[in-house]
């Protein structure tokens, strides 16, 4: 049974996180509101005189255009691969990480090199590498692919790209929740004569579960709001435009200020429904924890 709430406890807890929230509505709701603002005119940097209120047009505009959808696709397929490949590498290198009897400091910061690195630089290398006259991978692979100039090898590389890079952050949060896991449980599971697979999948995962799903909620926002990769290997080209990159094509490339807050607007608005996907099913697993 769970030690049941404390009010004041929660009173405390609200408090302390004041500041924070308080600090980040200052930074985060002013950009917000503002963009929200601009998403109602009709706002052209190149006729700035020419601004005027257009309500919900610039939204019609968007929903209603090919390129938000396809692009909207093209995330998805780029979140939902690199994310389900994460979450596999993820926890086998959480599992080896932690089980490391010797060089265990060594090992954890080794794995953990790709994540230290810039994301643009990340990106270059994946770059230079897939490149059929000066790359390495098709000379190992003995093909000559145009990696890069084709949309579905180039959704492949930006997914291993992605993968390569935040696979030790996923590997990490996953790290820090089998450490929730009692070794009594696993050892009584041994005893009972469950053998590895039968104590990760009936013992170490159910406990684990509330971390999984705070891993998916980080890496699934992260990743759908992609914007790096992409523009460095391909800039959207091949069919491969992702949200974030409509969004700067409309805003810093067209100077259409309206319409590519429309667009900004419309991706916080997605990464909220993500978000609150995510937190409903944290809320339901407490609500199970609590009712055990």
């Amino acid at each position: 049974m769970s030690r049941p709430r404390d009010p004041a406890e929660e009173r405390l807890g609200w408090l302390l996180c004041t500041p924070a929230v308080l600090a980040m509505l200052l930074v985060t709701g002013y950009p917000i509101l503002y963009a929200i603002w601009l998403s109602l005119f009709r706002y052209d940097l190149r006729f700035p005189d020419q601004r005027e209120f257009a309500g919900l047009a610039n939204y019609a505009s968007v929903l209603t255009s090919g390129v938000w959808w396809q692009a909207l696709g093209n995330t998805l397929i780029i979140t939902v691969g690199s994310v389900a490949i994460e979450l596999v590498l993820g926890m086998l290198l959480a599992l080896v990480m932690r089980r490391a009897l010797f060089l265990r400091r060594t090992v954890r910061a080794s794995v953990l090199v790709p994540y230290a690195i810039i994301t643009v630089v990340a990106a270059l290398a994946w770059k230079f590498a897939f490149d059929p006259v000066t790359g390495f991978v098709n000379p190992w692979l003995g093909l000559e692919q145009p990696w890069l100039t084709q949309r579905w090898s180039a959704f492949l590389v930006i997914i291993l790209t992605e993968v390569w890079k935040t696979t030790p952050f996923m590997a990490l949060l996953l790290l820090a929740g089998l450490t929730l896991v009692p070794q009594d449980l696993l050892d009584a599971a041994r005893v009972d004569g469950a053998n590895a697979w039968q104590r990760f999948f009936r013992v170490t995962l159910p406990l684990m579960r509330n971390a999984v799903l705070v891993a998916l909620l980080f890496r699934t926002l992260d990743a759908f709001r992609i914007f790096d990769t992409v523009f460095v290997q391909t800039r959207g080209a091949q069919g491969t435009e992702t949200v974030s990159v409509v969004g700067y094509h409309t805003l810093v490339t067209r100077l259409n200020l309206g319409l590519g807050s429309a667009v900004s607007v419309l991706i916080f608005l997605c990464v909220l429904a993500i978000a609150a996907l995510f937190v409903r099913g944290l809320g339901a697993s407490f609500a199970a924890e609590d009712r055990s």
